[in-house]
């Protein structure tokens, strides 16, 4: 029997894709039958995350999801060395007040996706136990347990060692094993999670935590994204697409997810929402508008989790005022949380109920406005109107004596928008 009753978490992750390696497939498979805990650590080395870092983020959310206790680990002490990992060059070293700034704006975005209350998840910064360390004490007590024969064979020194690796660099190993040592300590914490270039960190880590607290641990890796083009995950002609609204808006955000290849659809809707597995693998071999519909869902989703669900909104009417509004399939996937009218911010979309005989002759645009409340009067509603920013069903009017009429209604209702926000909704009177 899994935690709360549910799928085993390990699972969950491999159906949705993010599972490359794993230890030991059947002792984590038992570890996570019951209440884990678990890591994942996030180098400060800028004061915002971007969407390469969503499947880490994600697999974290499904932990807690799962039951499991997840532990953010920001990397204030090991950000002053460097990860080699996957690096053709030798990285920046920030200085401590600038890794100071960025862990405190990654702590800030990342409570965004995990819930910190009453111990359900914790947020870590390394640099609380790593700048304390006395060398010597390090390297005999952890040193002493490495082979540099094997960390030489290790692909993140590998790659390093034809461009050249300093001495710096090749501490971190010897770090992030102690920090997997460290939380399993101190917090019981014995599965690390990471990207597949982490590998064989991971390893060291459940290597000295077997040599010194006797106890197996176990690794997760996830892949190294690509898109089906090619192109590295997160990455735009302008540059990364950053999980802050500084740095990338919301609009931009949206419009990224939107714009995916067709092929990438399915997988990313597994990897970045929570929608069901069923349900997203009926977007398979969709073509047309129904695969953008998929994009517009996956892009709202993706925004909503990020940003929040009113900016989601914003950007999801900014891309209809400029894109116009697609029609979604909503028994496709019906448990997204896209709003099914024309999205007020709260979602409740007021409804205005008028005679079918007045609908069966057809009801002037401007004077439809002013009755459902979006217009003070229907001199207003002209003006409007004719000044273009008055909508029915995502479509701009373009005349004030316009007729809406039967024909009009789409799932049994008229959708009016005035501006922005202002929204009503119409039906037949019952």
């Amino acid at each position: 029997m899994s935690v709360a009753g549910g799928k085993n978490t390990l699972d969950v992750l491999t159906e949705r894709g993010f599972v490359e390696q794993v230890t030991n497939r059947e002792g984590l498979h038992e570890l996570l039958e019951n209440p884990a805990t678990c890591y994942i650590g996030f180098d400060p080395t800028a004061d915002s995350l971007h969407v390469g870092s969503l499947v880490p983020i994600m697999a974290l959310v499904h932990m807690q999801r799962g039951g499991h206790r997840p532990i953010v680990l920001v990397g204030g002490g090991t950000g002053m060395v460097g990860d080699p990992s996957g690096k053709t060059e030798m990285r920046q070293l920030l200085t401590e007040e600038q890794i100071e700034h960025n862990v405190r704006a990654l702590k800030n975005q990342l409570s965004r996706f995990l819930d910190f209350g009453e111990g359900k998840a914790l947020i870590l910064n390394n640099g609380d136990w790593l700048l304390g360390l006395k060398y010597i004490e390090f390297l005999r007590d952890i040193g002493r347990h490495f082979s540099v024969n094997r960390m030489l064979a290790a692909e993140s020194y590998r790659m390093r060692l034809e461009t050249g690796l300093n001495f710096i660099e090749f501490n971190y190993m010897l770090l992030q094993a102690y920090d997997f040592y460290y939380l399993a300590k101190t917090y019981g914490c014995l599965v690390q999670m990471g990207g597949n270039d982490q590998w064989g960190n991971i390893v060291a880590g459940i290597d000295l935590i077997r040599k010194k607290l006797h106890r197996e641990a176990f690794g997760i890796t996830f892949p190294l994204l690509t898109t089906a083009t090619g192109a590295k995950m997160g990455k735009t002609a302008a540059g990364a697409v950053w999980l802050s609204g500084e740095k990338t808006t919301p609009y931009d955000f949206f419009q990224y997810w939107v714009n995916v290849d067709d092929r990438d659809v399915e997988r990313f809707l597994k990897l970045y929402t929570l929608l069901p597995v069923e349900e997203i693998e009926r977007v398979r071999g969709l073509e047309g508008e129904a695969i953008n519909a998929a994009k517009s869902i996956l892009a709202f989703e993706v925004t909503t989790m990020v940003h929040g669900s009113e900016e989601a909104l914003e950007a999801y009417q900014a891309a209809v005022r400029v894109f116009g509004r697609r029609e979604i399939p909503w028994d496709l996937l019906p448990s997204s949380r896209i709003p099914r009218d024309a999205l007020m911010e709260d979602g409740a979309v007021p409804t205005f109920y008028v005679d079918r005989s007045r609908l069966e002759v057809g009801i002037p645009a401007f004077e439809l406005f002013a009755e459902a409340g979006l217009c003070e009067s229907r001199s207003a509603a002209r003006r409007l109107i004719q000044q273009g920013g008055a909508y029915l069903n995502g479509k701009r009017v373009d005349r004030f004596d316009a007729l809406v009429a039967l024909e009009n209604l789409e799932e049994g209702a008229v959708l009016l928008r005035a501006g922005k926000k202002k929204v009503s909704r119409v039906r037949v009177a019952p």
